[in-house]
This record gives C-alpha cells, sequence and structure tokens, in this order.
C-alpha cells in the first residue's frame, strides 16, 4: 500500500499533509509514504528529513498521483480551482483524504467523484470521544485563534498590558472574542497572556465556564439563547428577530473595545453578521476588528474576504488561513490528525472501508463515482 503527499496548490498554502516524524508510524503499518519533492519546505521541512524517516521522494505530481491513498491539506472543494489540475491524476479505487469544504462546495466535491476516486472528508468528522485526535478543525482552529490575536496586537496602535512606570500608567487594551469555540478560547488565553483585560460572548450556555475558566469576562445578553446550540456543539442559526437584539446589543458592547476577535460560524452556512457597519462607527477610532468568519462572509458587515478595510478610523481585517501563516505547527498537528485518521482505516496493509464505525461513514464523500453523503447530497440538489 502506497501513500502519496502533494505539494500543496492552493494559492498560499504552506502546509503539509504529513511530517517526517508521523512517517514512522505509517511505515510500521505496513504503508510505503512518497512525498513529491519540496512538499514540505514551506511548513519547514526539507525533503532530508523525510528520506531520512524512510519516506520516497518523488520528482513529478504524477508519481506522487500513482500512489493508492492521497493525503492533502486541500482537496476538492477546499482547492477548487487549482484542484482542478488533479482531477485527471485520479481514477477508481484511489483514496483521497483531505479537507475538502463539503457543505460550501459541493459541486467541486461532485466533480471530483466523477473521476471513480473515493473522498474523505475530514471536516465532517463526528464530535465523539474517538475522533478528537483526529478533529483537524479543533487544530488548525487552535493556530487560528492564536494568530488572530497577534495580528490584532499589530495593527492595534496600543500594547496589550497595563504599566505603571514613571511616565504615567498605561490601562490595558480591552479585548473582546465573539465566539468561544476552539478558536476563540485560544484568542482569549493569548490575549491574556499579553496582558490585555479580556471578555468573550458566545451564544452558548455551555461556553461560560470555559470562558472563566481562561480568566476572561463573560458577556451576557439578555435574551434566550437556548436553542442556539446545534448537533456536535456548534452555534445554530438564530431566528430574524434574535439575530436584530444581538447586533443591538454587541453594538453597545464593542463600542467600549480596543480589539474585537469574531470567530462565529454555522457550518456549511453564510456567517451570521453580528457587528453592523453601525456598530463600527461607534468604535473609537483606531480599534481593530479580525474576522476570522471572513471566508464565509464575515462577521462583520464591512469585512472583505482576504482583505484590509479601514472605516471611520477602525480597521477590519478579513484574514483567510491564519494557520499557514504557522505552517510548522499547524502541519504538525495536521499531520497527527490525518495520519491517525488514516491508520484507523487500515487493516492488514489494506484500506478497509467499514460503514458501521461512524468516524469512516460520516467522512466518505464520494465511492464508485457518486456522491454518497446525504447532506451533501441534499446540497447538490437544491436542499440546505
Amino acid at each position: 500500500m502506497i501513500v502519496g503527499i502533494p505539494q500543496e496548490t492552493f494559492p498560499g498554502e504552506s502546509r503539509v499533509a504529513l511530517i517526517p516524524a508521523t512517517i514512522a508510524a505509517l511505515v510500521k503499518a505496513g504503508i510505503e509514504v512518497r512525498v513529491q519533492a519540496g512538499a514540505g519546505v514551506a511548513a519547514g521541512y526539507p525533503d532530508q528529513l523525510y528520506i531520512d524517516k524512510g519516506a520516497q521522494m518523488v520528482a513529478t505530481r504524477d508519481e506522487v498521483f500513482a500512489a493508492d491513498v492521497i493525503l492533502q491539506v486541500r482537496a476538492g472543494g477546499a482547492n477548487p480551482q487549482q484542484g482542478k489540475d488533479d482531477l485527471g491524476r485520479l481514477t477508481t479505487g484511489k483514496i483521497v483524504i483531505g479537507l475538502c469544504d463539503p457543505l460550501g462546495q459541493p459541486q467541486a466535491n461532485q466533480e471530483l467523484a466523477a473521476s471513480g476516486a473515493t473522498l474523505f472528508g475530514l471536516e465532517l468528522l463526528p464530535r465523539i470521544t474517538r475522533a478528537q485526535v483526529m478533529d483537524v478543525l479543533s487544530s488548525q482552529a487552535t493556530i487560528a485563534g492564536y494568530r488572530a490575536v497577534l495580528l490584532g496586537a499589530s495593527t492595534l496602535p496600543k500594547i496589550f498590558p497595563m504599566l505603571i512606570t514613571a511616565a504615567g500608567t498605561i490601562s490595558s487594551a480591552k479585548v473582546l472574542v465573539i465566539g468561544a469555540g476552539v478558536a476563540g478560547l485560544q484568542a482569549i488565553a493569548t490575549a491574556r497572556r499579553l496582558g490585555a483585560a479580556v471578555s468573550a460572548y458566545d451564544v452558548r450556555a455551555a461556553a461560560k465556564e470555559q470562558i472563566t475558566s481562561l480568566g476572561a469576562k463573560v458577556v451576557e445578553m439578555p435574551l434566550d439563547t437556548s436553542a442556539a446550540e446545534g448537533q456536535g456543539g456548534y452555534a445554530k442559526a438564530m431566528d430574524e428577530e434574535s439575530q436584530k437584539k444581538q447586533q443591538e446589543f454587541l453594538a453597545r458592547t464593542v463600542a467600549g473595545c480596543d480589539l474585537v476577535i469574531t470567530t462565529a460560524a454555522v457550518p456549511g452556512q453564510k456567517s451570521p453578521v453580528l457587528i453592523t457597519q453601525a456598530a463600527v462607527e461607534g468604535m473609537a477610532p483606531g480599534s481593530v476588528i479580525v474576522d476570522l468568519a471572513a471566508e464565509r462572509g464575515g462577521n462583520c458587515e464591512l469585512t472583505q474576504a482576504g482583505q484590509r478595510v479601514v472605516h471611520n478610523g477602525v480597521t477590519i481585517l478579513g484574514p483567510l488561513n491564519l494557520p499557514a501563516e504557522a505552517p510548522l505547527h499547524a502541519s504538525q498537528m495536521y499531520a497527527k490528525n490525518i495520519s491517525t485518521f488514516l491508520l484507523n482505516l487500515v487493516k492488514d496493509k489494506q484500506v478497509v472501508i467499514n460503514l458501521e464505525d461512524e468516524i469512516v461513514r460520516d467522512t466518505l464523500i464520494a465511492r464508485d463515482g457518486q456522491v454518497v453523503h446525504a447532506k451533501i447530497q441534499q446540497l447538490l440538489n437544491g436542499g440546505k
């Protein structure tokens, strides 16, 4: 059984699906690893490190895709344009594993399915204990939350910590984190370490304990949000009236903040608009918003994906791939996730697709030329 690791082709993607340290576990399971030359260089892993750990380096992409299983950071819908170049390299029987934006780009994944390859989307992993070590969304969100604070801190015309000096006292920067998922919690922890006064808001009642455990203040909205948590602990879209009240509440809250980091997302849907233009106009000049939901439209009404917008003196940043800005550790975590997922599939040196395994069943997108995942089939048929 041969596993191939191609170089990522998505613009700006510096991560790699497998790092040298994870190769030994695959070799022990009887798997041969082929890596495209230069695949790990941008992440800080030169070719020689792969060779030293027992991988075979190959010069061309065609040689990599001749493998039985292809491991990627961005496959299918997560690389809908450049990924088209690889469709001709896929055939019936090959297996592709990676991030593929199944709910956001169902059409691109249908195109991959038509090649006959079997596709697994790691975003669809069930939220169960056994799958935690494979949870790529959590591992990459950890990096994103950390980087978001550094991005905000470097943009803010203030420092974070309180300082008492001979030249006077400097007050702590006030940071608000909206959404206390993995990225939000890491943002809270990072901002606290830098000395900011941190508060956080989340529609899920269960998040309050996690926020306070990190030393942040919980911002509570006088509104029943008991129905705002969906399956697996993800947030669920609010009705229009509740969302309007939430926007009004957050407008008052962000007015006194120096840095606002937004992380609120609903899987497969447009990001909820939490900070309106009017709310931005109520913030002090020099304030900064870092919108981690930019790829899905943004939590701020003025966010432009991948752009820096300045409105009334407030800077709104819409970064698209923060994990790729710390590619060495992002790749280290991703490689552990994906190699563990692969080893869960392997029995006696062969991939066995056991649909009785919840992890396998929930992540299987395409097989035998067809999209087989019910949710994605629904999206392709015009459903939501």
